[in-house]
């Protein structure tokens, strides 16, 4: 704090008094008020919290306009609370924008300081008077409260969108035109072999792919254990392995794109002492990955030297036909484990074709994808009861 605001309080400052009652209510233990009575005391505490939410910025507004920061040696008023407050930049500059525009608004500062509405509300509103006239944003005011006291700062925000594209188009398109700009797309690999992910999308673009991913996830099962995230994450995945799988991306070097493991028949087998199995884009990936995709994918034979040097290199060829994949859809209808749809299955050796299992309809099951990592990476078996219905077990399966 600077020399000169330490000056101007007083020893019966109103703030010495609140931080007493927050003392107070700091030392009560919420878990001794019965639910209705703790309730209310959090929309109370909510309503004060906007209160004073509005005289902050009442007081950065005050602070603002007599260039009080140049006497506390900072170059603005945003700059000061980035410095004293400890707000991050976006934060500092939001506070004073709200704070500047709340004197043209005299019905929102009203609502605001009486706790009606809180101060992303504000935020919602006061940015609506930088692209529509002031005196349109204050005949359409009361309504806008109103609406802000019945409403979340979200559905506030689409009607304040509604709003400005009716009466200011131009700059609603601006609008676009900058958030189409901000769109970007990082996808970074780690030492340990995961993938961040990261980046913005424009309006259109997000609501492309949330379309998607609520398409192909549809409701969580009763036995889906996945968190939101996770089950969101194993969408996106599901997006690329069918677009991979349509065969419908262009090709990139004379062949259609798609996923190359490189292993050894050892790895392959699971025997003692096998490298890794190496993932195109990735670092070497366990023998189970490798089984799991191997189940269900062509294969190519490569002939190699004691130098690991090609001698001859094999036909590609297809562990479950068509014809084969449509006999064992027709028998599962779905995932045998959680029911998922066909068409997000592959067709599960229940003996691998590695230790000797036969590539027919009777060795064959539908797998989804995390069911089929579940078995493999999981340690499961896949088993079909007397009653025809199936089940995983732990450890291999019974001779």
């Amino acid at each position: 704090m600077c020399a000169a605001a330490v000056g101007m309080l007083s020893c019966a400052d109103p703030l010495d008094g609140l931080a007493d009652l927050l003392d107070r209510l700091g030392r009560e233990e919420p878990l001794d008020l019965p639910s209705p009575a703790l309730g209310e005391r959090i929309r109370r505490m909510v309503a004060l919290r906007n209160r004073l939410d509005a005289m902050v910025a009442h007081s950065v507004a005050a602070f603002d306009r007599s260039r009080g920061f140049a006497a506390c040696e900072a170059d603005s008023a945003a700059a000061w609370l980035r410095r004293e407050a400890r707000l991050s930049p976006n934060a500092a500059s939001e506070q004073v924008r709200v704070a500047r525009h709340l004197a043209d608004l005299p019905e929102v500062s009203r609502a605001f300081a009486a706790g009606e509405l809180g101060l992303d509300h504000a935020r919602v509103i006061t940015r609506l008077i930088e692209d529509v006239p002031a005196e349109t944003v204050r005949e359409a005011e009361p309504s806008l409260v109103q609406a802000a006291q019945r409403s979340d700062p979200y559905r506030l925000n689409v009607l304040t969108r509604h709003l400005r594209h009716a009466l200011s188009p131009q700059a609603a398109l601006d609008e676009a035109n900058r958030n189409h700009e901000r769109r970007r797309l990082h996808l970074s690999e780690t030492l340990d072999g995961l993938y961040h992910l990261d980046g913005v999308l424009d309006t259109e673009g997000g609501a492309l792919l949330k379309t998607a991913l609520h398409a192909i996830l549809g409701p969580p099962g009763r036995e889906d254990g996945r968190t939101p995230a996770q089950r969101r994450a194993d969408g996106l995945v599901d997006l690329a392995r069918r677009s991979l799988d349509s065969g419908e991306l262009p090709e990139v070097g004379g062949q259609r794109p798609h996923l190359t493991l490189t292993a050894d028949l050892a790895t392959l087998a699971k025997l003692p002492g096998s490298p890794a199995a190496d993932l195109d884009w990735g670092q070497p990936v366990t023998a189970e990955l490798l089984r799991r995709i191997a189940c269900d994918a062509s294969v190519t034979c490569v002939l190699v030297d004691g130098d690991r040097e090609p001698l001859s290199v094999g036909r590609a060829s297809r562990t479950f036909t068509p014809a084969q994949r449509r006999a064992v859809v027709a028998r599962d209808r779905g995932c045998v484990l959680c029911g998922r749809p066909a068409a997000q299955c592959v067709v599960h050796h229940l003996e691998h074709w590695a230790d000797g299992g036969l590539t027919c309809v009777a060795n064959g099951c539908l797998l989804c994808h995390g069911c089929h990592r579940r078995v493999h990476e999981g340690g499961y078996r896949v088993l079909r009861r007397p009653d025809r219905t199936w089940t995983a077990v732990r450890g291999p399966l019974p001779p």
